[in-house]
């Protein structure tokens, strides 16, 4: 024991390893094939790549403006004015962060002081509650319904009290690969409508989404937009997810808010990577076909695993399918992923981490933004199973 554990009092005293990076550890110690992290192994494109190249060739390796680079702030407000019809002003509406991770705490550290209360709904992505409590917040959590992972709205308005501060949503979901219907939002908006409550809505994968559904982004909302943040990742869109690059949209007066954090937690994101991706989303053509290029993976990996015994939760969108293994075996789901990977070698997420009480449905997830080889591999052993 150290001489200094007895003046520690840990901030976040249940948190414990990202249960990513434990079951991707465990997957290189053994060498499983890992579809348990959520990034893709295939090549980034080259396009991509020679306009990075081109603009650290050009001398853009130094600081990015706190705000980011204002060719990229452009370049987001006229995608998102012809994808939603809405205009951000990319002067004080439009942020570049380091990654969508990084927007969501500097979003947080910004709004939340001790005692505010903020919903989480569960199985959540694993930074949102911690963030919260960091910042010295209160969680109050609701759960989706399974087994169609939709939102219990009676019981989100029964958590709502005058400390209610944020609402945090997720669409398209991980790690359910669920997403929110017209229906969810315009019940959201009622919910908040008259109220001080704002809202976090993370869409880091909103072209990801399958089955020609409409992506519903707040975006589409005005009275919505007018209390929300949304948060957006080209690590997803553009299958570079170590390159770290999102963006935060909000009306100016929750921006300045955002700033304020923003510019203490991480200034500013990667330069010359910002330039590449303003050039690169001139060109429709590099992200509008992405529902298409994931849907099929999707479908090719389900139609490789059609006859194994997991049963196959639906997915709309993401890049994550969720697999019911409760007709293999009555093992909790961290201790049949562990086993998965060390017996059968193949990595996988359990869903239960996801909860808070670690609440089990017999569910994994697996990652399938992979290339075909490495989906065959893995239904291969799924199916073996």
């Amino acid at each position: 024991m150290s001489r200094f554990d007895g003046l520690l009092n840990s901030k976040l005293p249940k948190t414990e390893t990202s249960i990513f990076a434990v079951m991707s550890g465990l997957a290189n110690e053994v060498g499983a094939i890992n579809l348990s992290q959520g990034f893709p192994n295939f090549p980034v494109s080259e396009k991509l790549i020679e306009l990075v190249h081109h603009f650290m060739k050009q001398g853009m390796n130094q600081y990015a403006p706190m705000q980011g680079v204002m060719s990229l702030r452009e370049a987001i407000a006229a995608k998102v004015q012809d994808t939603y019809g809405i205009s951000y002003d990319p002067q004080t509406e439009i942020n570049i962060t380091a990654g969508a991770t990084q927007a969501i705490f500097g979003v947080i550290a910004a709004l939340i002081r001790p005692g505010d209360e903020v919903i989480v709904i569960e199985p959540a992505y694993d930074s949102y509650a911690p963030s919260v409590e960091l910042n010295g917040g209160v969680v109050r959590y609701s759960s989706l319904m399974v087994p169609g992972y939709d939102v219990n709205w009676a019981e989100i308005r029964s958590l709502i009290s005058s400390r209610t501060r944020l609402i945090i949503i997720n669409t398209p979901h991980n790690p359910t690969g669920a997403v929110l219907s017209k229906k969810d939002l315009v019940e959201l908006d009622k919910i908040t409508d008259g109220t001080d409550i704002l809202i976090l809505s993370d869409e880091v994968y909103e072209h990801l989404i399958f089955d020609g559904i409409r992506h519903e982004s707040v975006c589409w909302y005005p009275s919505l937009v007018s209390r929300s943040f949304v948060i957006g990742s080209f690590g997803k869109t553009f299958h570079t997810t170590g390159w770290k690059t999102g963006f935060v949209l909000a009306p100016s007066y929750l921006m300045k808010e955002f700033r304020k954090a923003h510019q203490f937690i991480v200034f500013a994101g990667n330069t010359p990577m910002q330039y590449a991706m303003a050039e690169y989303l001139q060109d429709k053509e590099n992200y509008i076909h992405l529902p298409d290029f994931y849907q099929k993976k999707r479908d090719l990996f389900l139609d490789m695993i059609r006859g194994s015994r997991f049963g196959i939760i639906p997915c709309h969108g993401t890049y994550f399918q969720l697999l019911d293994y409760s007709r293999i075996s009555e093992e909790g789901e961290m201790d049949f992923a562990i086993r998965l990977t060390k017996e059968y070698k193949l990595a996988s997420v359990p869903v239960s981490p996801f909860y808070h009480e670690k609440e089990e449905h017999k569910a994994l997830r697996f990652c399938f933004a992979k290339t075909e080889e490495t989906m065959q591999k893995a239904a291969e052993i799924i199916c073996r199973i």
